[in-house]
């Protein structure tokens, strides 16, 4: 049996973490023990100890507390609590997900001792250094001994950044395997599609079951935290919901939140306030989220999870970002990249409600890639 610590601590990480969780559960017991770690990097109930219960992952076994501050006072209080855990658990290998504080301060603290890091969703590039995800990103995959590519497009990548994608001899630091194994988040939309069909609750407790709506969510700091680019999303969204008179449901993120509070023009506040049609609701969990996304006429967000799963539910996304990860979408016709461009996002959202030749191929994979991953995982360390 090997023990494997399962690094989570932010919202998505935890949804990541419930396939994999799942997969051992049902078909490795006898092989692998998981400890399941969270840092505290998401705090706040709504945000992440609703899905742990939502979605019947196993409680953590251990939780940092980290909570929320600076880049770097946050990745180095979680180097030192995962440094400690490493030493006192002695695991066989960690696994890690994404691109998060979280993702690098974890994979720093596992390489600095020697012990084999197992990314999954490797190979992602926005080829945007100005990201922080972007550089925990290339710093998680250069000291990975595994990396689970969910796209082709990931594996090219990592061959232009120098990696072998030959696998030959056995995997470590120096000499790392790459696989591409699909996205696990594909596996979790099928998994949970039909479990939020019979518990979801949102679109009958917002009255959303005859209405035609836009989903959109904005959480990214870039788009947050910058009062030009915040007022030219809401000054789009208030066009949009006047010229298609769709409803606009927005979960609010909490740092979205206070900085409309900050940042908002008087004139867009009030349009906000007074449009009974521009729905602004508490966060959302993974299973309402999915019915809004399945429910939807079009998706608009910064989050690289909701594209992928805007997909995943064949819906049309505007991208609220000057680039994005899963350019395959965008190439395939299904999402538009419209930065935090008013006008933009006006024409993407447009152009996407009108277009009909939509078409959904197998870019993410078979469903199964937790048990793929899973699998190597043992392969590699028998």
């Amino acid at each position: 049996m090997k023990k494997i610590l399962t690094i989570i601590g932010a919202r998505p990480q935890i949804i990541k973490a419930a396939a994999i969780s799942r997969a051992i559960q049902n078909n490795f017991s006898d092989k692998i023990e998981e400890f399941i770690i969270h840092t505290g990097q998401h705090y706040d109930t709504n945000m992440s100890e609703i899905f742990f219960e939502e979605l019947e992952i196993p409680q953590p076994n251990f939780n940092l507390k980290v909570g929320s501050s600076s880049h770097g006072h946050q990745t180095a209080k979680i180097i030192e609590g995962i440094e400690e855990l490493i030493l006192n658990e002695k695991p066989a290998g960690i696994i890690i997900y994404g691109d998060t504080n979280s993702t690098v301060a974890a994979a720093l603290a596992a390489s600095k001792l020697q012990v084999p890091i197992f990314h999954i969703e490797a190979g992602l590039r926005s080829f945007n250094k100005i990201m922080p995800e972007e550089i925990n990103r290339i710093l998680s995959d250069h000291i990975s001994t595994l990396l689970f590519c969910p796209t082709q497009t990931a594996i090219n990548n990592l061959k232009r950044e120098g990696f072998s994608l030959e696998n030959t001899s056995s995997p470590t630091i120096d000499n790392p395997h790459t696989y591409l194994c699909g996205d696990i988040m594909f596996d979790n939309s099928i998994y949970f599609s039909k479990i939020s069909d019979k518990k979801a609750t949102i679109l009958k407790s917002e009255n959303l079951l005859n209405e035609k709506f836009i989903l959109v969510t904005i959480h990214r700091n870039a788009n947050t935290d910058d009062p030009v680019r915040l007022n030219a999303i809401f000054n789009a969204l208030n066009y949009i919901q006047n010229t298609t008179n769709f409803t606009i449901v927005l979960p609010i993120h909490p740092r979205t939140k206070k900085m409309m509070d900050v940042f908002l023009s008087k004139e867009n506040k009030a349009l906000i306030t007074e449009n009974e049609k521009i729905k602004i609701i508490p966060p959302a969990g993974f299973l309402d989220i999915i019915a809004l996304e399945k429910n939807a006429e079009l998706i608009i967000t910064d989050s690289g999870g909701l594209q992928k799963e805007a997909f995943f539910f064949q819906k049309p996304c505007v991208i609220l970002r000057p680039e994005t990860e899963w350019v395959e979408i965008v190439e395939n016709g299904n999402a538009i990249i419209s930065d935090a461009d008013e006008t933009r996002i006006v024409e993407a959202a447009n152009n996407l409600l009108v277009k009909k030749d939509y078409t959904y191929p197998s870019l993410f994979g078979d469903g199964k890639a937790a048990e793929f991953i899973i699998q190597k995982i043992i392969e590699t360390l028998n």
